[in-house]
């Protein structure tokens, strides 16, 4: 896995960070641990346990209903947009096939996106910049205004 990190953001870089994942199931907890460790240290106001769960389920669905013929990654990449933290998970899959769900009590999958939109303040799908789906959140307040 490679990974990059802007250490000094600004308006020119908003960007913080970025991944780039093999789609294994191996490379969602890999995601978790160095987003954890590049967010941290940024101070958002809002909770990085609570991120690091959305960017989880983001990942985990990327690398389970992505799909190209040959080899693909799933790209992660977050920003401080103003005062929100924006975080954009990219798969080569078809972004019409993105839904949120509202599974029964005994269904074993479809949680994954309700809960981001229960815990981030709004979430989006659609076409990548890379090609294929690209899933975000948003986290506003995540710092405080200049």
């Amino acid at each position: 896995m490679t990974y990059s990190i802007d250490r000094c953001p600004c308006q020119e870089s908003p960007r913080l960070g970025a991944m780039t994942l093999h789609p294994v199931a191996e490379s969602v907890p890999r995601a978790r641990h160095w987003f954890r460790k590049l967010l941290t240290p940024y101070r958002p106001n809002c909770s990085v346990d609570d991120c690091v769960l959305l960017l989880s389920e983001l990942v985990t669905n990327a690398v389970a209903h992505g799909t190209l013929n040959g080899p693909w990654l799933v790209q992660v990449e977050w920003f401080r947009v103003g005062t929100s933290l924006l975080v954009e998970v990219h798969n080569p899959g078809l972004p019409e096939s993105v839904r949120l769900r509202h599974p029964d009590a005994d269904d074993a999958h479809g949680r994954g996106l309700l809960l981001v939109s229960s815990l981030a303040d709004s979430w989006h799908s659609g076409p990548s910049r890379f090609g294929g789906t690209a899933v975000s959140f948003r986290m506003a307040g995540a710092w405080s205004a200049p």
